[in-house]
């Protein structure tokens, strides 16, 4: 279970990550060309937003059921912040990305809520940008099956 969960966990990050592009250079297009807020946009929106739930949803799951994560804390959580890859699992990846997340989603639910186009494409690229950022420092590349 742990394997086919790391999997699609792995397979997620590359869907969150185009969809974050598709959507950033979607806020961007409609800021620069000042154009209306479009179904499509608020599309791309949504299901930017919507994996990165169910990034979130896969990596609670494999947090609470990792045994890299039963391994790191072996010793203790002062033993794990003392090795880089151990802090990495136990607390910088889950934490940033959760901040992250939460992020994406304020973005979302400010650009709903503006009323104005330019708004909701300025709420919605700044807020996303920043947890693009975030999400992107915490991925752990060097580690991924994927990856290599």
């Amino acid at each position: 279970m742990y394997s086919s969960i790391l999997f699609l966990h792995n397979a997620a990050r590359w869907a969150v990550l185009l969809f974050a592009v598709y959507a950033i250079t979607k806020s961007i297009l409609g800021l620069l060309h000042k154009r209306e807020f479009t179904k499509q946009a608020n599309i791309a929106h949504a299901i930017f937003v919507g994996f990165c739930h169910l990034q979130l949803l896969l990596g609670v799951t494999l947090y609470i059921i990792s045994p890299n994560v039963d391994a790191a804390l072996a010793n203790g959580f002062g033993a794990a912040m003392k090795d880089s890859y151990s802090r990495l699992i136990v607390l910088e990846h889950i934490t940033i990305n959760v901040v992250a997340i939460a992020l994406i989603q304020v973005g979302r639910t400010l650009s709903k809520k503006a009323t104005d186009a330019a708004q909701k494409y300025k709420k919605s690229l700044v807020f996303f940008s920043i947890g693009l950022v975030l999400i992107l420092s915490r991925i752990p590349w060097q580690y991924s099956p994927l990856w290599r």
